[in-house]
């Protein structure tokens, strides 16, 4: 665990954890589940009877329909944060998992179901965020030389390729459902904010150009919105993305727009660091916290 995660973590060891879904266009909101303790970072299966979260380094469903709660067997990668992604068919998970040698970050894919995971990027530290739809690579932020920068790698290992280099953090890369496009986010313009690439790096655009810090923007499955997190400027360094700060989620037309803020909440990190849209393309799942 490095610096940064061990601090985000001490900040939010005190918190209890709720996990809600909320209406994007009507405002609906619904508590699904309180815990104890942190969980975080919800995923919605397509076929939208789980969602799929990581707590305490481990990885967890909740079925929709009954509320429980069961551990996915995910073999050595107990250490597991919150960059985690289910593949397009829903047959597999992959996971960011802290490996032991060295305490890095690193990608791993085991079956949806539990299993054994196996190795997809050598180098660390490599934080997941997202899978193509064809299903043959994911994306992820990683640290390089010093600097931090989104790449992509096949589902199978092998050769990295990066697709930004600039100056400052790039991260949560996420493709578009039609493969076409990444979203991310980037402090290049001095704020992080909101961008949009085609899916081989070229054609950066600024699609949301906001006095806030938006990050981790999550596009629904029918490619036709966006949400994402913002945290007021000041309260957070642009780079940062902490925990228990008073957040909002907003959502913005994937053609880019004017967004509009789906609800205010205590939360941050943790909160929405990977997509949740429900296979409705209305309802997201999200953590909020409150302090014990």
């Amino acid at each position: 665990m490095d610096i940064e995660t061990l601090r985000q973590w001490i900040a939010q060891r005190d918190s209890f954890s709720i996990l809600e879904t909320i209406d994007v266009f009507t405002g609906e909101r619904k508590f699904l589940k309180e815990f104890d303790h942190v969980i975080e970072a919800p995923n919605w299966t397509k076929d939208g009877k789980y969602l799929v979260f990581n707590s305490n380094g481990h990885m967890f469903t909740y079925e929709m329909a009954t509320g429980d709660v069961k551990e996915i067997d995910t073999g050595f990668a107990i250490d597991c944060n919150n960059d985690h992604v289910l593949s397009p068919d829903n047959s597999e998970l992959a996971v960011s998992h802290f490996t032991n040698e060295d305490a890095t970050s690193r990608i791993y894919i085991l079956p949806l179901s539990g299993g054994a995971p196996r190795l997809v990027t050598e180098k660390g530290p490599s934080y997941l965020h997202g899978w193509s739809p064809d299903g043959k690579r994911v994306a992820y932020c990683a640290e390089r030389n010093g600097q931090y920068d989104i790449y992509t790698i096949s589902v199978n290992g092998g050769e990295e390729t990066q697709l930004t280099n600039l100056p400052g953090l790039d991260d949560g890369p996420e493709y578009s459902p039609d493969g076409k496009h990444i979203w991310f986010n980037s402090v290049r313009t001095g704020l992080m904010q909101v961008w949009r690439m085609e899916a081989d790096g070229s054609n950066p655009t600024h699609m949301v150009n906001e006095e806030s810090n938006n990050w981790f923007p999550h596009v629904s499955p029918d490619n036709q919105w966006v949400v994402y997190i913002a945290y007021k400027k000041g309260d957070v360094e642009p780079g940062d993305h902490p925990a228990n700060k008073n957040v909002e989620l907003r959502l913005i037309p994937a053609t880019g727009g004017e967004s509009k803020t789906i609800v205010s909440l205590f939360g941050g990190q943790g909160t929405i660091n990977v997509n949740s849209w429900a296979p409705d393309n209305r309802t997201i799942a999200f953590v909020s916290y409150r302090l014990k």
